[in-house]
């Protein structure tokens, strides 16, 4: 089955990042295919690099980008969402005449067009979070 995913809300208010990031671990080892993850909403801060867990908690962040890079996944922060929050890639920080960008490794920023697309894509769009 290929599966699409939505992630609404952040990585230490909910616990919604980390039940996303169990089912897609668990789907891929299933066998699954995972045709997007999309970060809208809250969601988006799971895509920060500048995020610090303390020690003893886990780091949600690099959790997402390992399994985005073991498993070449496609993880797609809303731009509206980001720019609300103070996300952005270099590109937009560029565009937006900021000197700093501060998505993580693995992580890209663009539109509602691509949630469309997953839904579309994928046999199940699986949702997290309000």
């Amino acid at each position: 089955m290929k599966f699409s995913i939505q992630i609404n809300e952040g990585p230490y208010q909910h616990q919604a990042s980390d039940t996303a990031y169990q089912f897609a671990k668990a789907a891929l080892a299933a066998g699954h295919e995972i045709f997007r993850i999309f970060f809208y909403h809250d969601g988006v801060n799971n895509g920060t690099r500048l995020a610090i867990p303390p020690q003893d908690d886990r780091n949600i962040v690099a959790l997402w980008t390992a399994l985005a890079k073991d498993n070449d996944l496609d993880m797609v922060i809303c731009i509206a969402a980001a720019q609300r929050r103070g996300l952005m890639d270099a590109d937009e920080a560029k565009r937006q005449g900021l000197d700093a960008d501060n998505i993580a490794e693995g992580f890209r920023i663009s539109g509602l067009g691509q949630l469309i697309e997953a839904g579309i894509e994928a046999d199940r769009l699986v949702v997290f979070g309000a």
